[in-house]
């Protein structure tokens, strides 16, 4: 069973940074593209970021210029770094990966528990 597992979500002032990291288990053959979504409270859940195995990268509107996504193939890991960040911002942050877990087979999305961005003074 893959396993998608996040960390380092908490509370921040306005204009802080907070770095979150997504960590897939290793019974995977091939992991394509990782997103980090993102839900607010009474809010539908929104894409935030791509970035596909080659590492071309994508950004909703909102966030560019101010966040950053990267992975790391070897490690089955992805990362958001999320600088100057807003009250706005506050929800529940996901990673999803499509995942090949062995050749021929087929590819299927898995998502993380999620972890909480609280923005506030």
């Amino acid at each position: 069973q893959v396993q998608l597992v996040e960390s380092g979500g908490g509370l921040v002032q306005p204009g802080g940074s907070l770095r979150l990291s997504c960590a897939a288990s290793r019974s995977i053959y091939i992991i394509g593209n990782m997103d980090w979504y993102r839900q607010a409270p009474g809010k539908q859940r929104e894409l935030v970021a791509t970035i596909t195995r080659a590492g071309t990268t994508n950004y909703a509107d909102s966030v560019k210029g101010r966040f950053t996504i990267s992975r790391d193939n070897a490690q089955y890991t992805v990362n958001l770094q999320m600088n100057s960040l807003k009250p706005e911002d506050t929800a529940a942050y996901y990673c999803k990966a499509a995942v090949l877990v062995s050749p021929g087979g087929p590819w299927r999305d898995y998502w993380g528990q999620g972890t909480q961005v609280t923005v506030s003074s």
